[in-house]
């Protein structure tokens, strides 16, 4: 069945970006979560919200704004920081000016993954997208 309307040059650069955009980042996210799970035992997901938490001004953040830093559902972003928590790395509790909202917080334990994972992380980057200007 041939699409309705033209399809154009620009069409065509512009699906071509995006699948180059979809299998450098299809790339990338499996070779950080192989290596990150391997030497670390952290899922991307699991490193991205440490990240987020150690470079926080206050090591801590409401659940809400870290969901959509890192790019999660509220339940998801929830179910990574049950793990988290469950191991040590990061903690919840109400937020202190909004009884409605919960902060996450990093532990000392989950400041050390971090800092352990954050080599491999950026190694991995590098071989991935190094050429990337």
């Amino acid at each position: 069945m041939q699409p309705t309307g033209t399809i154009t040059r620009v069409d065509t650069a512009l699906v071509d970006e995006w699948r180059t955009l979809l299998e450098r980042h299809a790339r990338t996210t499996s070779a950080l979560e192989r290596r990150l799970q391997q030497e670390h035992a952290l899922g991307v997901s699991e490193y991205e919200v440490l990240e987020r938490l150690a470079t926080a001004e206050t090591d801590e953040r409401r659940m809400q704004e870290l969901a959509e830093a890192v790019h999660l559902s509220q339940s998801a972003l929830s179910r990574v920081v049950a793990r988290l928590e469950a191991d040590g790395l990061v903690k919840r509790g109400m937020c202190p000016s909004d009884r409605r909202g919960i902060m996450a917080c990093i532990t000392e334990s989950g400041r050390e993954r971090y800092e352990s994972a954050l080599p491999t992380h950026r190694a991995v980057l590098s071989e991935t997208l190094g050429s990337v200007r």
